[in-house]
């Protein structure tokens, strides 16, 4: 289970964008299912697959995750 502390945004840029889940995943070399579990917080990705995740939506990583206050 995701860190409950971890505050996860990606659906809604993902949403924004005007990506379906499977595009993000093409974009980024990831499988759908990555983007599924990560957006429902039933994953805490790494940095690296945070990072990809940020560069093929082309925004900051603080715009993807965040942690509570």
């Amino acid at each position: 289970m995701a860190d409950p502390r971890l505050i996860v945004k990606l659906k809604a840029v993902r949403t924004a964008a005007g990506l379906t889940q499977q595009e993000l995943a093409d974009r980024a070399g990831l499988s759908r299912k990555t983007v599924n579990t990560v957006e429902n917080g039933v994953f805490t990705p790494s940095v690296l697959v945070a990072l990809t995740l940020a560069q093929a939506l082309d925004v900051a990583l603080g715009e993807l995750f965040a942690l509570e206050d």
